[in-house]
């Protein structure tokens, strides 16, 4: 109660409505609540700027990797370079079909038309495409939860502001807008910092999500139309 007091008092006296001035003068537990919400928002920034350069990079190895796939070279000679070390999702997809691929044909020989190979070729795909997806995606989820509990966090430091506003005003007996003002600032302080948080963390989440999904769905593509192509050597080589 006397801390609450104290505010109020400091804010009859010479009231410093900057954003520095809030923070010093904001209850204890709605400083731990700021200072949540700027780290979580920084956290969010970090995880934006890390996603839509991962994406970036990526997507122009992908295009690197597609234009030398389908440039008509040995798909073995691609292996050897990319497919054993996958610098990018896509050679990693490339990679492990066709290892997979190499050792059904080595074990089986002549019957590896009825050895089941599609299948563990499509299953060796859908598993590094998992990983690789997993690897790109990690952090969204934190991203959504910031987006969703950020305003309610604030909000909790706004209640409890102005609930300790109020137990000021009732212990001095004065309603004048100079000393209810300042604890009301400072209290709905929180609240914008929830905002400042959760807003850049939604529209980063849908973007990067949309982006993700549309990156998905090119490596299925495009283990779809290589298994495709391996199915057809396998064929061949009944």
């Amino acid at each position: 109660m006397d801390q609450a007091v104290n505010a109020v008092n400091l804010g009859s006296v010479g009231v410093n409505l900057s954003l520095w001035g809030l923070f010093l003068q904001a209850d204890i537990i709605v400083k731990f609540v700021i200072l949540g919400l700027l780290a979580a928002s920084i956290w969010v920034w970090a995880i934006i700027f890390e996603k839509w350069s991962a994406l970036r990079r990526v997507n122009k190895a992908a295009d690197t990797f597609e234009s030398r796939f389908w440039s008509g070279g040995s798909l073995d000679s691609l292996y050897d370079e990319e497919g054993q070390s996958p610098s990018s999702p896509m050679a990693a997809v490339f990679g492990a079909a066709l290892g997979e691929w190499r050792r059904t044909a080595r074990v089986v020989g002549a019957d590896i038309s009825h050895s089941g190979v599609k299948e563990r070729v499509d299953r060796a795909m859908a598993v590094v495409t998992q990983r690789e997806m997993d690897r790109l995606e990690r952090w969204m989820t934190f991203l959504a939860s910031v987006g969703a509990t950020a305003p309610f966090v604030g909000l909790f430091g706004t209640v409890w502001g102005i609930m300790h506003s109020f137990s000021a005003i009732a212990a001095m007996h004065n309603t004048n807008l100079a000393v209810v003002a300042p604890g009301i600032a400072q209290a709905l302080f929180a609240t914008a910092i929830g905002l400042f948080a959760a807003i850049p963390a939604v529209l980063a989440y849908n973007s990067l999500s949309t982006d993700l999904a549309r990156f998905a769905g090119r490596l299925e593509a495009f283990a779809t139309e290589f298994g495709a192509i391996l199915s057809r050597q396998t064929e061949e080589r009944a």
